[in-house]
């Protein structure tokens, strides 16, 4: 009866795993803060392009294959305030009478559901001509490509100035977690058959 029981806490292990490592692949999403810790206001007469500095920091991304989640962007604000999403000409002309949408709770989180450029400025009135608008631009990920049989070729000499190679994507991360979870996961399987087993 004990082999049974210690046979029972290895199954639940396991399936937690496996139900971990598929929360990891499907619930990958990002939110993005607009303005970091500044939140959405206008802009100091000296800083105009800062959201334009700030959108050119961050990458906004959808439909990685491995993903179920989607990036969202959230606009923090004064009541005083709103976000606005427009079209491309209410964007470049600071047009608020005919937005797509309006949000002036003071807290807005809008998800990126599709890729393409996002319009936001600001609905009070000449925020927006002082540059407190936002174009993010939202792409979509590609799968990458089988790479071809590799061909020995001889290491060539880097420069000692190269740059250091980028970091991996959180999608590409997540994969190789849930991979090295379900392999545990597997492997406890294993085990209790093998020596779990009465």
């Amino acid at each position: 009866m004990k082999n049974n029981n210690k046979a029972s806490l290895l199954d639940l292990i396991c399936v937690f795993l496996v139900l971990a490592a598929a929360n990891m692949v499907t619930g990958v999403s990002t939110e993005f803060k607009v303005g970091d810790n500044g939140g959405w206001r206008e802009p100091d007469l000296d800083n105009a392009a800062m959201y334009n500095q700030w959108a050119a920091k961050n990458r906004f991304q959808v439909g990685d294959s491995l993903s179920k989640g989607v990036n969202m962007i959230s606009f923090l604000f004064r009541v005083q305030d709103s976000v606005l999403v427009v079209d491309k000409w209410g964007y470049h002309h600071c047009n608020t009478s005919n937005p797509i949408s309006t949000f002036d709770d003071g807290k807005t989180v809008i998800k990126l559901d599709r890729p393409g450029p996002f319009y936001f400025i600001s609905g009070a009135p000449d925020h927006c001509k002082n540059g407190q608008r936002l174009l993010a631009n939202v792409l979509t990920l590609h799968p990458t490509p089988e790479s071809p049989p590799s061909i020995a070729v001889p290491p060539q000499p880097y420069p000692t100035n190269s740059p250091s190679p980028s970091p991996l994507p959180s999608s590409e991360v997540s994969v190789v977690v849930a991979f090295i979870l379900i392999s545990m996961a597997s492997a406890a399987a294993l085990v209790t058959l093998v020596w779990g087993a009465p």
